[in-house]
Formats: structure tokens, sequence, C-alpha cells
């Protein structure tokens, strides 16, 4: 097995908090190793172009705090073609990198897949705010998106209690509901609206009634953007029924600010350990959390299986919302 000399990094698809500290901790764990280090720029479309800088000890300081990631991503429709699979492996053998950890979601690893068939080891690192990345607990971002939601939900619910309003608040995920689904348990939500579980508006305005006859006069609901516009909502539920909702979407300042502790602690420890793995001569994996325990496992989990919301955190939200 060859030694390990020059390892790559990359951040891919949407920005999430906590990326920056994954890119420190791989950095400067490589470093660590007498490895030498490169960033790719701008994800899978800069690997495309050799958009290659190396990256020092002292390069990734002062940004473990920082939100967004000072690789910057990008989409790439260009790597969906074998031909630019092939050009991207190519760029990176031929600038002697023999590793690459990917810092991104689902997409962003199969991407990685490709390189790992045409003689690139890869290691991906779950980072989404979505956290629909199966095979891990938890993804960097995600506890910080919560935070962030939570706080203007709070600050609406103060205005909803004001002036005994109905607010319809709209979080992002498009395919998932994990985040819609902590925000309506940590806010006191009346209701969740998510991409996986069928939606009734009839259901909907029966909650809402039965708040209602209980002596609630506000109500929040968190809707899922995947599910449906918040505005479309609010025009079904005044057609329905007669509420007079407001509507807030939240939209990417979700995925903005400072990461939160748990944020920079997992990407700590998941850019470590995608070193040691990498070091070891492992290819294909990625960095899970599993029961508070780093593990590494095939990067194929993340789209072969499925990840499902908890039933029991919906449970939660039909008992205490009302």
């Amino acid at each position: 097995m060859a030694v390990m000399k020059k390892i790559a990094i990359l951040t891919s698809g949407g920005d999430s908090p906590g990326m920056n500290a994954a890119i420190r901790a791989v950095a400067r764990s490589a470093i660590a190793k007498d490895m030498e280090v490169v960033g790719v720029m701008r994800g899978f479309e800069g690997l495309l172009d050799g958009d290659f800088r190396p990256l020092g000890a002292r390069d990734v300081g002062g940004i473990i705090h920082r939100g967004g990631t000072i690789l910057q991503t990008a989409r790439s429709t260009r790597f969906m073609e074998h031909q630019w699979q092939e050009k991207a492996a190519g760029n990176l053998l031929d600038a002697g990198i023999q590793g690459l950890a990917v810092i991104g979601g689902g997409g962003s690893f199969q991407g990685a897949r490709e390189l790992q068939k045409r003689g690139v080891a890869v290691a991906g690192i779950p980072g989404t705010i979505d956290n629909d990345i199966a095979g891990t607990e938890l993804a960097i971002g995600f506890r910080t998106a919560v935070e962030t939601a939570l706080d203007a939900v709070m600050r609406l619910r103060d205005t909803a209690s004001s002036h005994d309003r109905l607010f319809i608040v709209e979080v992002m995920g498009g395919r998932s509901g994990f985040l819609a689904l902590d925000v309506a348990v940590a806010g006191g939500a009346e209701a969740v609206i998510v991409p996986e579980v069928q939606f009734s508006l009839g259901r909907l305005i029966d909650r809402l009634h039965e708040a209602r006859k209980k002596g609630k006069t506000h109500s929040l609901i968190i809707l899922a953007e995947g599910v449906m516009p918040a505005q479309e909502l609010r025009d079904r539920i005044q057609d329905t029924a007669g509420y007079d909702a407001r509507v807030t979407v939240l939209g990417h300042i979700q995925r903005g600010g400072s990461p939160c502790a748990v944020d920079i602690i997992l990407a700590s420890r998941m850019g470590s350990a995608a070193v040691e793995g990498l070091i070891s001569g492992r290819g294909g994996f990625m960095t899970s959390l599993a029961d508070s325990t780093i593990e590494l496992r095939n990067l194929s989990v993340s789209w072969e299986t499925k990840k499902y919301l908890d039933p029991e955190m919906m449970r939660l939200v039909g008992v205490l919302g009302v």
C-alpha cells in the first residue's frame, strides 16, 4: 500500500454551518501526519477546472466559527457526464493527489463514488441542514439550522400571541422534514407538515378547530418547503375554514451564521476521522455519528438506504401542540 502524501478537500452542494470547521479539521489532521493539503475551489466545478489552492495550517486559522465555506461551493451539471468525471479524476491524479475529502450531501457523495471508481480514494463527510443522509444520526449544520429557525419561530410566537394570529412558517426541506419536525417540537407548534407524511387539509383544519375549542387564540404551523409554498397553504386554509393566517418564509437565513458548538465538535471529529480513514488505506467511505461514536461506513449506505423521520417526534407534535 502506497503511503498517502497529498490529499484534497472540497465542499459541494448547499452550504451548511460547520463546513469550515470540517475543512480546518481535515487540513490540520493531515498536516499533523506530514501530508500536503490542497483546497478545491467551487466544489466539483473547481475540480473540473483544476482550481486547486494549497492549504497550510495558518490558511485554516480563524475559520472554525465562520459560516459558509472558504472553499466556496457550486452545483456542477458537467460533472454528471462520464467524460467530465474522467477529467476530474485525471486532474486530481495529475496533481499527485491520492485522497479526497468531500463535504456535502447525498448527491455530493454519489459524485465522490465516481472518483473512487477512477482511482481516487474518497472520504465523504456529511454536511447538510436537511439531515437526510442515511447512515449517520447527524449531518454537519443541522443543529445550527434548527437553532436559527427556532429563534425566528419564537419571535413570531410572541407576535402571534399578542395579536391572536395563526402563523405559517416555511422552513427548508425540499424532500425531507427533519428540520421542520425538530423546529416544530422545540417551538411548540400546533402542527407540522412534512414531505414524508401525506398532507390532509381536513385533518389540519380539525386540529386548528380543536385548539380553538381548548381556548388557544393563536397557532403555529411549521411547513417544509417541499410540500407546497406557504402562501398556497394559507389560501387553502382561508378558503376552507376562514382562518386568516400570516406567512413567514425563512429561506436561506437557515444556512447562514456561525455554527453552534454541536456542529463545530461534530465537524472536527468527522474531519479528523476522515483523514485517519484515508491514511489507513481505506476509500469509498463516509464518516458517521452513531450512538455518540464516529464510525466509517461505506459511502453507498447514503443512497442505498433511506433515513426515516422519528415517529415518536411526530407523535409529540400531535400530543403536545394542542
